[in-house]
């Protein structure tokens, strides 16, 4: 085929879970643009956001077979490159010069240290465990700061379904992450 343009994205997913290279492309040219730019907004930086969408792209490539709904590889991809974005954030060492960092005696304890991070796991486990539209979803809104009819568009869905998706989203979030409240 010469124009691969024409073709449907769900279409293209099935070839590319079965190994068809160019599929993949067309479907990376396509959506490249979008997911760096939401790379860029949940990152604050370019060039960490090349980094993120290149690891997240890998490792989309070697998970298309797990794939459910091809038609959704979009949002599929969105949802990766959000996991990859939050570890990067998580990951990030400060990069205050020690001349300028503030006092010792303002840094956290290492208890209020431990609960912090043991919060923001449990959050990314609970996050990670939402179905993948209400996470798309819920990422866009929260993580992005995407409107309502923004989050529709990109994912070619009804505003009322956006927001029953984030309902259910922050319901589940609410309810497991009681425990921290």
């Amino acid at each position: 085929m010469d124009s691969w343009a024409d073709i449907e994205d769900a279409i293209l997913a099935r070839r590319a879970a079965d190994g068809d290279e160019r599929a993949f492309a067309t479907l990376v040219r396509r959506h490249g643009g979008y997911l760096l730019g939401f790379a860029t907004r949940l990152l604050g930086s370019r060039s960490d956001a090349d980094d993120c969408v290149q690891e997240a792209l890998i490792v989309a490539w070697r998970r298309l077979p797990d794939l459910r709904d091809p038609a959704q590889v979009r949002a599929w991809l969105s949802a990766i490159v959000a996991r990859k974005a939050t570890d990067r954030l998580r990951s990030a060492r400060p990069t205050t010069r020690i001349d300028d960092a503030e006092p010792v005696a303002t840094a956290p304890r290492p208890d209020e240290a431990a609960i912090t991070s043991s919060q923001l796991d449990s959050l990314r486990a609970v996050i990670d465990s939402l179905p993948l539209e209400q996470r798309t979803v819920w990422l866009l809104r929260e993580a992005s700061g995407y409107g309502y009819d923004e989050i529709a568009r990109e994912m070619g869905i009804s505003g009322t379904a956006v927001r029953g998706r984030l309902a259910r989203a922050r319901a589940t979030i609410y309810q497991r992450m009681q425990e921290w409240r």
